[in-house]
Protein backbone atom coordinates (compact mmCIF):
# COMPACT_ATOMS: atom_id res chain seq x y z
CA UNK A 1 0.00 0.00 0.00
CA UNK A 2 0.79 3.44 -0.79
CA UNK A 3 2.10 5.68 2.05
CA UNK A 4 -1.27 6.47 3.92
CA UNK A 5 -2.21 10.10 4.48
CA UNK A 6 -5.42 9.33 6.21
CA UNK A 7 -8.46 7.06 6.46
CA UNK A 8 -12.46 7.72 6.25
CA UNK A 9 -14.49 4.54 7.53
CA UNK A 10 -18.26 4.24 7.21
CA UNK A 11 -20.50 1.45 7.96
CA UNK A 12 -23.22 0.38 6.17
CA UNK A 13 -25.76 -2.67 7.72
CA UNK A 14 -28.50 -4.43 5.42
CA UNK A 15 -27.03 -2.70 2.23
CA UNK A 16 -29.70 -0.56 -0.13
CA UNK A 17 -32.49 -0.37 1.85
CA UNK A 18 -30.41 -0.09 5.53
CA UNK A 19 -27.78 2.39 7.09
CA UNK A 20 -24.93 4.22 6.75
CA UNK A 21 -22.95 5.90 9.12
CA UNK A 22 -19.29 7.31 9.25
CA UNK A 23 -16.94 6.74 11.88
CA UNK A 24 -17.51 10.30 13.35
CA UNK A 25 -21.08 10.86 13.29
CA UNK A 26 -20.90 13.22 10.49
CA UNK A 27 -23.01 10.69 8.07
CA UNK A 28 -25.84 8.91 9.53
CA UNK A 29 -28.28 7.93 6.80
CA UNK A 30 -30.62 5.94 6.23
CA UNK A 31 -30.74 3.95 2.96
CA UNK A 32 -33.43 3.67 0.05
CA UNK A 33 -33.18 1.98 -3.17
CA UNK A 34 -35.10 4.71 -5.50
CA UNK A 35 -35.53 1.80 -8.03
CA UNK A 36 -38.15 -0.11 -5.82
CA UNK A 37 -39.04 2.60 -3.24
CA UNK A 38 -40.11 5.48 -4.65
CA UNK A 39 -41.96 6.73 -1.24
CA UNK A 40 -39.52 6.53 1.61
CA UNK A 41 -36.75 9.63 1.88
CA UNK A 42 -32.88 8.52 2.19
CA UNK A 43 -29.91 8.17 0.69
CA UNK A 44 -28.74 5.53 -1.27
CA UNK A 45 -24.69 4.63 -2.86
CA UNK A 46 -24.92 6.33 -6.23
CA UNK A 47 -25.97 9.47 -4.07
CA UNK A 48 -22.95 9.52 -2.06
CA UNK A 49 -20.29 8.15 -4.69
CA UNK A 50 -21.97 11.34 -6.49
CA UNK A 51 -21.11 13.74 -3.81
CA UNK A 52 -17.42 11.89 -3.11
CA UNK A 53 -17.04 11.99 -7.30
CA UNK A 54 -17.98 15.79 -7.72
CA UNK A 55 -15.98 16.92 -4.40
CA UNK A 56 -12.85 14.99 -5.84
CA UNK A 57 -12.65 16.02 -9.31
CA UNK A 58 -13.60 19.44 -8.46
CA UNK A 59 -10.75 19.88 -6.24
CA UNK A 60 -8.27 18.29 -8.63
CA UNK A 61 -9.61 20.65 -11.15
CA UNK A 62 -8.63 23.75 -8.88
CA UNK A 63 -5.22 22.04 -8.73
CA UNK A 64 -4.50 21.35 -12.10
CA UNK A 65 -5.65 24.94 -13.08
CA UNK A 66 -3.64 26.75 -10.45
CA UNK A 67 -0.62 24.72 -11.29
CA UNK A 68 -0.91 25.69 -14.88
CA UNK A 69 -1.46 29.48 -13.56
CA UNK A 70 -4.82 29.94 -14.54
CA UNK A 71 -7.62 31.55 -12.34
CA UNK A 72 -10.68 29.72 -12.41
CA UNK A 73 -13.95 29.60 -10.54
CA UNK A 74 -15.39 26.00 -11.26
CA UNK A 75 -18.29 23.79 -10.08
CA UNK A 76 -18.99 20.21 -10.49
CA UNK A 77 -22.13 18.14 -10.60
CA UNK A 78 -21.55 14.24 -10.22
CA UNK A 79 -24.42 12.38 -12.18
CA UNK A 80 -23.99 8.77 -11.03
CA UNK A 81 -26.33 6.12 -12.87
CA UNK A 82 -27.32 2.52 -11.82
CA UNK A 83 -26.90 0.64 -14.63
CA UNK A 84 -28.23 -3.09 -16.31
CA UNK A 85 -24.76 -4.72 -17.13
CA UNK A 86 -25.31 -6.36 -20.62
CA UNK A 87 -22.26 -8.80 -19.89
CA UNK A 88 -23.28 -10.47 -17.17
CA UNK A 89 -27.41 -9.62 -16.63
CA UNK A 90 -26.00 -7.76 -13.46
CA UNK A 91 -25.23 -4.15 -12.52
CA UNK A 92 -22.89 -1.29 -12.78
CA UNK A 93 -22.56 2.01 -12.56
CA UNK A 94 -21.95 5.40 -14.94
CA UNK A 95 -20.58 8.43 -14.18
CA UNK A 96 -21.15 11.66 -15.98
CA UNK A 97 -18.97 14.89 -14.69
CA UNK A 98 -21.04 18.36 -15.53
CA UNK A 99 -18.14 21.19 -14.94
CA UNK A 100 -18.56 24.47 -15.15
CA UNK A 101 -15.53 26.68 -15.71
CA UNK A 102 -15.36 30.74 -15.11
CA UNK A 103 -12.40 32.43 -16.34
CA UNK A 104 -11.14 30.54 -19.18
CA UNK A 105 -11.88 29.71 -22.71
CA UNK A 106 -13.93 26.59 -24.23
CA UNK A 107 -10.58 25.19 -25.07
CA UNK A 108 -9.15 25.30 -21.93
CA UNK A 109 -12.06 24.29 -19.64
CA UNK A 110 -12.02 21.12 -22.23
CA UNK A 111 -8.10 20.87 -21.41
CA UNK A 112 -8.85 21.97 -17.72
CA UNK A 113 -11.26 18.59 -17.77
CA UNK A 114 -9.14 16.38 -19.16
CA UNK A 115 -5.74 16.90 -17.28
CA UNK A 116 -8.15 16.77 -14.07
CA UNK A 117 -9.51 13.36 -14.87
CA UNK A 118 -6.08 12.23 -15.18
CA UNK A 119 -5.23 13.82 -11.66
CA UNK A 120 -8.56 13.03 -9.48
CA UNK A 121 -7.96 10.06 -6.97
CA UNK A 122 -11.37 9.02 -8.22
CA UNK A 123 -10.98 9.16 -12.13
CA UNK A 124 -8.07 7.03 -11.37
CA UNK A 125 -9.94 4.49 -8.98
CA UNK A 126 -12.67 4.66 -11.86
CA UNK A 127 -10.22 4.42 -14.96
CA UNK A 128 -10.65 1.47 -16.94
CA UNK A 129 -13.53 0.45 -14.91
CA UNK A 130 -16.50 2.47 -15.25
CA UNK A 131 -17.83 4.67 -18.33
CA UNK A 132 -17.32 8.94 -16.92
CA UNK A 133 -18.23 10.97 -19.52
CA UNK A 134 -17.10 14.82 -19.30
CA UNK A 135 -19.17 17.68 -20.48
CA UNK A 136 -16.77 21.01 -19.61
CA UNK A 137 -18.28 24.25 -20.05
CA UNK A 138 -16.95 27.58 -20.20
CA UNK A 139 -19.33 30.10 -18.35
Amino acid sequence: MSDVIFTSSATAKNGREGHVKSDDGLIDLDLVNPATNKEDKGSNPEQLFAAAYSACYDGALNLVASNQKKDIDSETTAEVSFCKDPEDNGFKIAATLNINIKGVSQDEADKLAEDAHQACPYSKATRGNIEVTLNPKAV
